[in-house]
C-alpha cells in the first residue's frame, strides 16, 4: 500500500526558510514522480514544483522559482522542498503526491496524496 507523509511544516517570518519532507511507503522501486501542491481556504490545489523519479528534471511554478527547490533521495524513499525567501503569500497546507509516469502540474494526474502539512509566513 503505498502512503505519503509530510514534515517540517510550521510558522515562520517573512524572509526564512523552511523545509518540508515528503516520505513515500510502499515504493520500493522509487516508481513515482512527485509533485508539491498548496492550498489556502476556498481555492483548489496550486501546482509548486515537481520532480522526475530519477530526480534529473524538476519544474517549478513561475511563483516559486529562484526561491523554491524540490529535490529526492530515493534511497531514503523521501522528496524535500526547501522553500527560501518566503512570503506571506506562500502560507498555505503543503501537500505532496505521488504518480506513475511523467511528472505533471495538474492535480487530477496525482493518484496518491499525503494529509498536508501547514505553512504559515507571518509579515
Amino acid at each position: 500500500q503505498v502512503e505519503l507523509e509530510e514534515s517540517g511544516g510550521g510558522l515562520v517570518q517573512s524572509g526564512g526558510s523552511l523545509r518540508v519532507s515528503c516520505i513515500i511507503s510502499g515504493d520500493p522501486y522509487s516508481s513515482f514522480a512527485v509533485g508539491w501542491f498548496r492550498q489556502v481556504p476556498g481555492k483548489g490545489r496550486e501546482f509548486v514544483a515537481a520532480v522526475t523519479r530519477t530526480g534529473d528534471r524538476t519544474d517549478y511554478a513561475d511563483s516559486v522559482k529562484g526561491r523554491f527547490t524540490i529535490s529526492r533521495i530515493n534511497v531514503a524513499n523521501t522528496v524535500y522542498l526547501q522553500m527560501n525567501s518566503l512570503k506571506p503569500e506562500d502560507t498555505a497546507v503543503y501537500y505532496c503526491a505521488g504518480r506513475i509516469g511523467l511528472a505533471s502540474r495538474d492535480p487530477p494526474m496525482y493518484r496518491y496524496w499525503g494529509q498536508g502539512t501547514q505553512v504559515t509566513v507571518s509579515s
